[in-house]
C-alpha cells in the first residue's frame, strides 16, 4: 500500500468516526430527554418493531454485550415498559415483550426521534444518502470479513 492510500484510509476513519459521534450525540441527547438511555431505547424500539424477542438474542440485534441485557431489561421492567414471558416450548428461553405502556411511550416519542434523524441527514440529497448507504455497507461487510 502506498503512503497516500494509508493517509486517505486514516482520514476516512477519522471523518467517519467524528460524523458518527456527532450524530449519536444529538440522537442520544433526545433519548435522554425522554428519560431513557440509548440501550433502553434500542431494546424498546426493537420490541415495538419486531415483537417479542428471546433475551439471549437481543444483545446481538442491538449490538450490546449479553451481560448488559439483564440489567437493561430489569430497568425497563421496573418502568412497566416490558415484561418477561417464559417460552412454553423451552423453559430455558425467556422472551421480552413490550407492554401497552411501552408501546404508548414509543409511539409518543418515535415520530420526533425519526424526524430528528431526518433533520440531521437532510444536508444530503436522496441520491447521496443512497450512495452513502451503499458505500458504508460495502465497508462494513469488508471489515467483517478481514481477519
Amino acid at each position: 500500500m502506498s503512503r497516500e492510500s494509508i493517509q486517505q484510509s486514516l482520514k476516512l476513519f477519522i471523518v467517519l468516526s467524528r460524523a458518527q459521534r456527532s450524530i449519536n450525540d444529538r440522537v442520544n441527547k433526545y433519548i435522554a430527554e425522554q428519560g431513557l438511555n440509548p440501550t433502553e431505547f434500542a431494546v424498546l424500539e426493537l420490541l415495538y418493531h419486531k415483537g417479542d424477542q428471546p433475551l439471549q438474542q437481543i444483545g446481538g440485534k442491538i449490538l450490546l454485550a449479553s451481560g448488559s441485557i439483564t440489567y437493561v431489561v430489569d430497568k425497563l421492567e421496573k418502568k412497566d415498559f416490558l415484561v418477561r414471558v417464559a417460552c412454553k416450548e423451552d423453559r430455558r428461553v425467556t422472551f421480552a415483550r413490550i407492554t401497552e405502556k411501552g408501546k404508548e411511550f414509543i409511539e409518543s416519542v418515535f415520530p420526533e426521534h425519526e424526524q430528528g434523524i431526518d433533520e440531521l441527514t437532510s444536508i444530503l440529497t436522496e441520491e447521496e444518502k443512497m450512495t452513502a448507504i451503499d458505500l458504508l455497507k460495502k465497508l462494513g461487510k469488508h471489515a467483517d470479513g478481514v481477519k
